[in-house]
């Protein structure tokens, strides 16, 4: 299986994590390569312009980790070819760009999926599986939070034209495990970002807020922002409070908290098997390319609403 890499400003490196978990994989190609990605790849073909590489290589699955306004771009590039997409998110900075990504699919059905890392971490993954066990009963109510340090960020986050904005960004996560823990039907989203006191970073936001109504009764919400203290002892904080008709579940800094009848108890996480990566090379990823567009319209969406000051309704809702 031949896999080519374009780029390397995100979560290129799943690929290496699970590698060889996938029988005769190998890096044949990359385009657009750092250092970094050039050392950790063994210097494999590069080439210039990755449309070259998708050309003369004709990978088996191409990782598409360049920069952010220009993942539709390189996606549809691929599809176009028939070359599974393998996407640092989000895949669209825009909805007609999305729609464009829907169209092509339909006429070249290729798996595509964003990398959403967190299904995967063993905290949110247990307590996903406890929530469908029916551990707290129906769910009413699910909120997550991402909190990074910021630190001196890149040129191109200083500008909307090239970043996309915190709620495509960062939300991506925040939103996915909304999605995770049974908030997927999205019927409308209300959001607010923020970019003032944002330490000299341009039209960057630093905060952000979402709040989705679902499908079912339930409603979700994210929280997003950029101040984490440089002095915390890790550079994210990764939270999820899940609210259900007989009970509560939350995890906070990769532990588990259990409150039910029997009241409050500690659950330990158990082991994942599989990787992001390597489950998407063979055919069993915990995200679906349809997953995948939802989460990139309710982060879309949602930016929207932040822009306009108001609450922004889903097509598939509209036609219910």
């Amino acid at each position: 299986m031949k896999i080519g890499i374009i780029g390397g400003r995100g979560h290129w490196g799943t690929v290496l994590q699970s590698l060889s978990l996938v029988p005769g994989a190998v890096i044949a190609g990359i385009s657009e390569a750092t250092d970094q990605l050039r050392s950790l790849t063994g210097n494999p073909p590069e080439f210039r312009d990755y449309r070259e590489m998708l050309e003369r290589v004709r990978p088996d699955i191409v990782c598409v980790d360049g920069w952010f306004h220009q993942h539709a771009e390189m996606c549809l590039e691929a599809i176009k070819r028939d070359i599974a997409v393998y996407c640092e998110k989000p895949i669209a900075l825009t909805l007609p760009e999305l729609a464009a990504i829907r169209r092509a699919l339909q006429e070249h059905p290729v798996p595509l999926i964003s990398i959403t890392p967190l299904r995967y971490e063993p905290a949110f993954a247990s307590a996903r599986q406890l929530v469908a066990e029916g551990a707290i009963g129906k769910v009413k109510l699910v909120r997550s939070q991402k909190s990074y340090k910021l630190g001196r960020r890149a040129d191109f986050y200083r500008r909307r034209e090239t970043y996309g904005g915190t709620i495509p960004w960062v939300g991506s996560h925040g939103i996915d495990l909304l999605m995770l823990f049974g908030a997927d039907k999205f019927l409308s989203v209300t959001a607010m970002h923020d970019c003032s006191d944002n330490f000299d970073h341009g039209e960057m936001e630093i905060t952000a807020q979402c709040m989705f109504r679902c499908a079912g009764g339930i409603l979700a919400s994210t929280s997003l922002d950029f101040l984490r203290p440089a002095a915390a002892p890790t550079h994210g904080d990764d939270r999820v409070r899940v609210a259900g008709t007989s009970g509560v579940i939350e995890v906070i800094a990769g532990e588990i908290t259990l409150i039910d009848a029997g009241g409050p108890r500690k659950i330990i996480p158990q082991p994942v098997t599989g990787a992001i990566f390597s489950d998407f090379a063979l055919g069993q990823s915990r995200i679906s390319t349809a997953e995948t567009l939802t989460l990139t319209e309710a982060c879309l969406l949602a930016r929207e609403s932040a822009d306009s000051g108001q609450t922004k309704y889903f097509p598939a809702a509209a036609q219910e």
